[in-house]
């Protein structure tokens, strides 16, 4: 059984696959089982991906439901003691982190890991750490009562082991949140990676449909925390969130 299992969740992304492929490709450590699933992309994914056959130990090209599905399908075939989701166009950030993974996970034995994430463009351009470019600063201790505040850690630098790990929501566009929130619930003991775990490429679904994205998150949260609460924390957030642009000038991804 490897120590973990890294997921990859693609559709008609020919033009950001190449750069998520060669990330997980440059890892010196490699005693990890790459996934891919697919959503049945009608453009060249597939052709770059067959390219690359021997990096995967799995790929599944169908149509799905949309993005959480597909998730959830990558979790049921999943094989190593923990998963990290690293999609199309997002990245490991350098070929030493499964290495250092390895050794956080033997020395400190945690349900979950989290760390910090850059911001790219689609470009590839680094845009910033995500911590100073939103209203979410990365805490030393993350817990889940702290995700009142919102998604405190991006979802590409957020690992579990695989048998405390949830299935998500699939028509929620910020499932992603509640499956960070029922991770933690679930965990005996979370550790921060002192490090930066992943390049995100900004502008995916969530951002495509803001507006819906938005109310899903609300709706996650007050399932969570309650109204009163939910509605407290986002009075919060928004005013974090001003006083970070106002004080940098950097642009807001909320």
């Amino acid at each position: 059984m490897p120590f973990l299992t890294i997921i990859t969740i693609t559709y008609n992304a020919e033009e950001f696959i190449g750069r998520t492929i060669a990330s997980i490709n440059q890892q010196v450590f490699k005693d990890f089982e790459y996934l891919l699933i697919d959503g049945n992309s009608k453009d060249k994914t597939l052709e770059i991906v067959n390219t690359h056959a021997h990096l995967f130990n799995k790929v599944v090209s169908e149509p799905d439901k949309g993005l959480y599905d597909a998730m959830n399908k990558g979790l049921r075939n999943a094989t190593g003691d923990y998963v990290w989701f690293i999609n199309a166009g997002d990245e490991i950030t350098a070929p030493n982190i499964t290495e250092e993974l390895f050794q956080l996970i033997q020395k400190e034995n945690p349900d979950v890991i989290y760390g910090e994430t850059f911001f790219t463009s689609s470009s590839g351009e680094k845009l910033g750490k995500r911590s100073d470019l939103t209203p979410h600063e990365l805490p030393e201790d993350l817990t889940w009562e702290k995700m009142r505040l919102g998604m405190l850690v991006c979802h590409q630098s957020f690992i579990v082991r695989r048998k405390i790990a949830p299935s998500y929501i699939e028509d929620n566009l910020s499932a992603d949140i509640d499956w960070e929130i029922r991770s933690l619930k679930a965990s005996t003991k979370t550790v921060r990676f002192c490090g930066i775990l992943s390049n995100y490429l900004i502008g995916g679904i969530s951002n495509q449909q803001l507006k819906k994205s938005l109310f899903d998150r609300f709706l996650v949260l007050k399932n969570h925390f309650g109204l009163i609460r939910t509605l407290a924390a986002h009075g919060q957030i928004l005013i974090r969130g001003a006083k970070k642009v106002a004080g940098n000038n950097s642009k807001k991804y909320w």
